[in-house]
């Protein structure tokens, strides 16, 4: 008997070690590559070894700590749900053994648990640390810095408190409400994190309709596209003019002094309008056959396709929602996986929702950047600091306001750490919320749902109507004599705006 309970304990103790092994090897995975894009849009800064240097490089690391803790949200949902189905097809098999509940369980428990340890101390820490000088009167240094730091964070704290305090009194004034708020790590802290997962919810629900037809200018961004009825070399020849004649003019306005220096800089960013041309019009000439012809017509089909799924499965789920009570989003507790497979058309319906999952965070990224409120948050190559910076320009062009790498990683962390709750408020995966992300209040507000649903599906079919009809409508205005009254607000695509020699716009 004692034989087989110390066979029991040292099997524990196998899987526990196991887990943590394959914790740590994802996450630091996860944790190179943030490290790598990081690093990429990081402003670069000279190599002397100062306080301000060893300040930022720890500020830098928690920043990778942030956005891989974001990555491990994004894929927490997709890994649950191939994870079920390779234990439903191999359920005996000997090396998929460590692929068990127990460390599914866990996966969703350290994100949820580092997703509060990022969102409300280690970001905050960051930029307070980055901000901090030291007390006046004090001795200024490494430790005076993390003091004012730590000072910082505790009033801050204490706003948190008396603003949740403040919420919970106005919605529930409840004397069970109000006593359950002493418990700060059974109560406070998850229900503090589900107004954030609400508000993540909302901003997702914004962005997301937003990025699905964004998308589709940025693939014709990136993609060559096709070549109808232009003539490529003389649209190289007419760029090549006006790229001469504004150097000719810059070169001119740069051996006078009196000319002023905001002119210098119109020019100057004129002519690499026009390189940056140049360059699009050389690489569409460069381009293959199948590349100009093929491939952009069927990125576009896939991204309509993608959309168009997205809503009838939010529409099905609307439908699921009025008949069945088994629809609404819940957690579970359940330890067991592989079970029973969540997906109808078993691993091709797993496999489809998964993409449909990516294809709705990167389209909330693209979505997010793209709002005016959030623009100058999109981070720029070599040229994105740690924290806002306003660079005077001249005193006509005023202040360039450089975007920052920590509201960058608390918005993409808002935005991932919501996805979850997102795929499955919508339907698009029934696989039940694990962990701490299936005990928000919110989720079993029938009323809630269903106009979060309602709300997703309708703006997304009109964004997408939009876009499509934009090119209609702007012939229309045209027509109608009515477009200098700018009564459409689309954004213009780059590529449709031909320059001639005289840098006037060429119109079919």
């Amino acid at each position: 008997m004692e034989e087989d309970d110390v066979t029991i304990r040292e099997q524990n103790f196998h899987s526990q070690v196991r887990e943590y092994i394959i914790c740590f090897l994802l996450f630091a995975v996860l944790y190179i590559v943030s490290y790598c894009i990081i690093t990429r849009y990081k402003r670069k800064s000279d190599d002397h070894e100062d306080e301000d240097a060893i300040v930022n490089r720890i500020s830098l690391y928690l920043c990778t700590f942030t956005l891989a803790v974001s990555g491990g949200a994004v894929f927490l949902l997709p890994f649950s749900i191939i994870s079920n189905e390779i234990l439903l097809s191999f359920p005996r098999n000997y090396y998929i053994q460590w692929l068990n509940g127990s460390l599914i369980h866990g996966l969703w428990n350290l994100v949820s648990l580092f997703s509060n340890l990022c969102l409300f101390v280690l970001m905050p820490f960051a930029y307070f640390f980055l901000e901090s000088e030291g007390f006046a009167g004090s001795k200024k240094g490494i430790k005076a810095r993390i003091l004012e730091t730590f000072v910082m964070l505790f009033l801050l704290a204490l706003l948190i408190l008396g603003i949740v305090w403040v919420a919970s009194a106005l919605i529930d004034n409840d004397a069970a409400s109000m006593e359950s708020l002493y418990d700060l790590w059974e109560f406070y802290l998850p229900y503090l994190y589900s107004c954030i997962s609400l508000m993540g919810g909302l901003l997702l629900l914004m962005c997301t309709p937003v990025g699905m037809s964004r998308m589709f200018t940025v693939m014709g961004q990136l993609l060559v596209k096709p070549t109808i009825l232009e003539d490529l070399d003389e649209q190289i020849y007419c760029i090549h003019l006006q790229e001469e004649a504004l150097q000719r003019r810059l070169n001119g306005s740069s051996s006078h002094t009196y000319i002023r220096g905001s002119f210098t800089y119109q020019l100057t960013k004129e002519l690499d309008n026009v390189r940056n041309q140049k360059n699009k019009l050389e690489r569409r000439k460069k381009a293959s056959g199948w590349e100009k012809n093929l491939l952009y017509p069927i990125v576009m089909l896939i991204l309509l396709a993608g959309t168009i799924i997205s809503v009838i499965m939010v529409a099905l789920n609307i439908l699921y929602l009025l008949v069945d009570e088994t629809a609404m989003p819940k957690g579970s507790t359940d330890r067991g996986i592989g079970n029973t497979s969540l997906s109808t058309f078993g691993v091709v319906q797993a496999v489809l929702e998964i993409i449909l999952m990516f294809y709705l965070m990167v389209s909330s990224v693209v979505g997010f950047y793209s709002l005016r409120v959030f623009e100058g948050l999109t981070p720029r190559k070599d040229d994105t600091t740690m924290t806002t910076v306003k660079m005077g320009r001249s005193a006509c062009q005023g202040a360039e306001i450089t975007p920052e790498i920590i509201g960058c990683c608390v918005s993409i962390l808002v935005l991932s750490s919501a996805l979850p709750v997102m795929s499955r408020t919508l339907g698009i995966t029934r696989f039940d919320l694990l962990g701490d992300f299936g005990r928000f209040n919110w989720l079993g507000n029938f009323y809630i749902v269903l106009s979060y649903n309602l709300l997703f599906a309708v703006v997304t079919t009109l964004c997408l109507v939009r876009k499509f009809t934009s090119a209609v409508r702007e012939e229309l205005l045209k027509a109608l004599g009515l477009d200098k009254l700018q009564l459409s607000n689309s954004p213009a695509d780059p590529e449709s705006g031909k320059l001639s020699a005289n840098g006037h716009q060429k119109t079919l």
